[in-house]
């Protein structure tokens, strides 16, 4: 075996172990964290990151108390694929007052997981599953919880989101909805994976499925997640890979009744592990096909499918999460295909946005009450009066309040530009971001390696690790100090609120000695007292800035969200000193700069720990990058206000 292979393993190995420890550690004060009462939140600034609770909405539905008081699980049920690759899933059903199983038939709720469901099911990491899994069971629902193909303690080699195992998905929402405990009616829940397996699912259309539950899927795993911009994510996905890899090689408690289905399924998982997940991840770095975008992504990014999903959906998304580009595309494409879907965007990272905790601010019940309140109208027939939660409530970074609205891109949106402006430099020195009449000039962006480091950036891409661990680092609310190794435009302190929504574009026309470097761009707010809050962020490696204009989005004829083909074909690198323009796709947010502070856009060369370059372009992306300004080079940023 390949020295280096083994080498990836191993680290990716080391690196489930840690996050199984800190997860083990952590997520229980994550989950357990209680919903302050109160109005809507008073205006906190820009870096609030615990905004208050909206106010709850005046609603003719109450969540229905609990029927059962005790419940009985059934661990390891064999479920037989097509092939004959055995899955595994644990049934949670209510129970008598004797610990019998009650004997109707139920609605069943399915959670397909990668990450073992023994270890998401119980003890501190029970939250990482979505929510208290026995709320919905105390209330009649059975819950089916399923290993998927090569990993927990299921049979069969992982390859991650790939077509067999959404076949999977398929075939199990039919197996349960076809069992003597189901009444026929099935749903699902789970955040991350166990989100975007909902979606796989439902894209199937299996018999029995009525309604889906995500929280934090994606849309586009590549522009999502693993090459954002064109350069390899290094933060999370070594992490995940090793998160899967770790809880794959628990023994399963099935082993000493079964020791040659315990046996093949330990073999099975780390063929996974030499044969996908190992090789995926160096090919990536070392500048293979998994480093560009192609078939293989575009087999496993729910958006390629999302036509076919037609149940009704409800989703959970955060402003700084991993999918914080993809969950909006999601909630978008279905509204399109005109599925009953509701969406709700909270300032969360990855473990707030899965644990939930925190959903209850929005103003319309904690999590356990809107999947009872969603689950009970499209399972039971019951009238949960789904009609007064908007189809859209997301979180307003700077005034702390929460905004309801029918569309993501509505009406009242429209397109505005800043440009940036005359000269700016490393520690300190801004530039100028104006409406009109920008000033030529220049700005030097040198590679710094370690700018990023300590950051909402750092926290958002190793999936909100640092923030449970170390929250009350100053360094993830104010990004002053970081800003000093880059360059920034500034506008004057404003006279008018600036309230936008959506994707941000910034255009910056750029030069370096290579032709190739990496510019990572954020959307920022300035507080009168200096404190630095980071709105958003976008990123691009100058070599794959070809647009693809029939998939970018325009408002009022502007560009707003640029599409990028990141493939092999498409990668150019521009002539030593040539200036070109390069589109920055900044994601997506809802935010207000008010008056008297400045709005910003921060311009580095790198986001450490979040990415790296394949190697094979790592030096000519390690250079200085130049910014050009004014009428001639009309860099500017790009945002929907309203």
């Amino acid at each position: 075996m390949n020295r280096h292979v083994l080498r990836a393993a191993g680290a990716a190995a080391s690196a489930a172990l840690v996050v199984t420890t800190l997860l083990s550690a952590g997520a229980e004060a994550t989950v357990a964290s209680t919903l302050p009462a109160g109005p809507v939140a008073v205006d906190r600034g820009a870096a609030s990151a615990v905004p208050a609770a909206a106010p709850a909405a005046r609603s003719a539905w109450k969540p229905r108390p609990a029927r059962y008081a005790q419940s009985v699980t059934t661990k390891d049920l064999k479920i037989v694929m097509d092939d004959g690759v055995v899955l595994r899933g644990d049934l949670i059903r209510p129970a008598t007052a004797d610990g019998k199983p009650v004997a109707a038939r139920l609605p069943t709720l399915v959670t397909i997981t990668a990450y073992n469901k023994s270890v998401i099911g119980s003890g501190a990491t029970a939250g990482l599953g979505g929510g208290d899994t026995m709320y919905l069971v105390k209330r009649g629902y059975a819950q089916l919880t399923v290993d998927a193909r090569g990993t927990g303690v299921s049979e069969g080699v992982w390859k991650a989101f790939s077509a067999r195992e959404g076949k999977d998905a398929g075939a199990i929402i039919e197996w349960a909805a076809s069992r003597g405990w189901s009444n026929g009616k099935v749903g699902m829940t789970g955040p991350s994976y166990m989100g975007i397996s909902q979606l796989f699912a439902a894209a199937r259309q299996p018999k029995g499925l009525k309604a889906i539950f995500p929280q934090v899927p994606a849309a586009d795993v590549y522009r999502d997640v693993v090459a954002t911009g064109g350069q390899i994510d290094v933060g999370f996905i070594p992490l995940w890979l090793g998160l899967v890899t770790a809880t794959g090689v628990i023994p399963p408690s099935y082993g000493v009744q079964e020791p040659a289905n315990g046996f093949s399924m330990l073999t099975d998982h780390l063929e996974g592990l030499l044969s996908f997940t190992a090789p995926l991840m160096l090919n990536a770095i070392l500048g293979g096909e998994p480093a560009y975008d192609g078939p293989f992504y575009r087999e496993r990014s729910p958006i390629e499918v999302i036509s076919k999903v037609k149940v009704p959906t409800f989703l959970i998304g955060g402003e700084f999460d991993l999918f914080q580009r993809g969950t909006p595309l999601v909630f978008e494409a279905l509204q399109k295909n005109k599925v009953p879907t509701k969406f709700i965007l909270g300032p969360w990272d990855h473990l707030q946005g899965s644990g939930g905790a925190d959903i209850g601010k929005a103003g319309y019940g904690t999590l356990e009450e809107l999947q009872l309140r969603w689950f009970d109208h499209y399972l039971m027939g019951r009238d949960t009066h789904l009609d007064e939660i908007s189809a859209l409530s997301y979180y307003e970074q700077g005034s702390g309040r929460w905004v309801r609205k029918n569309k993501w891109i509505a009406s009242d949106l429209s397109a505005r530009s800043y440009q940036l402006s005359g000269n700016a430099a490393i520690g300190g020195q801004s530039g100028a971001l104006v409406a009109s009449s920008p000033k030529a000039g220049n700005a030097i962006v040198p590679p710094i390696p370690v700018t990023g480091l300590c950051t909402r950036s750092a926290n958002q891409w190793t999936a909100g690790l640092p923030n449970l661990l170390l929250s009350s680092l100053p360094c993830f609310s104010d990004n002053k100090l970081n800003d000093l190794g880059g360059v920034t435009f500034d506008t004057r302190p404003l006279a008018k609120a600036v309230r936008f929504q959506g994707p941000l574009n910034a255009r910056l026309y750029v030069s370096s000695p290579s032709g190739d470097g990496m510019l990572s761009v954020a959307v920022e707010d300035v507080a009168p007292d200096g404190t630095v809050s980071r709105i958003s962020g976008g990123w691009q490696v100058i070599s794959h800035r070809a647009l693809d204009r029939s998939k970018s989005r325009y408002l009022d004829g502007r560009l707003l969200q640029a599409w990028h083909p990141h493939t092999k074909a498409a990668q150019k690198r521009l002539a030593s000193g040539q200036i070109a323009p390069v589109d920055v796709e900044i994601f997506p947010t809802g935010a207000v700069v008010r008056p008297g502070h400045r709005l910003r856009i921060a311009v580095q060369a790198f986001d450490i720990p979040h990415l790296l370059s394949p190697l094979p372009d790592l030096l000519g992306q390690l250079v200085p990058v130049t910014v050009h300004t004014g009428p001639a080079h009309p860099s500017s940023l790009t945002m929907a206000v309203r």
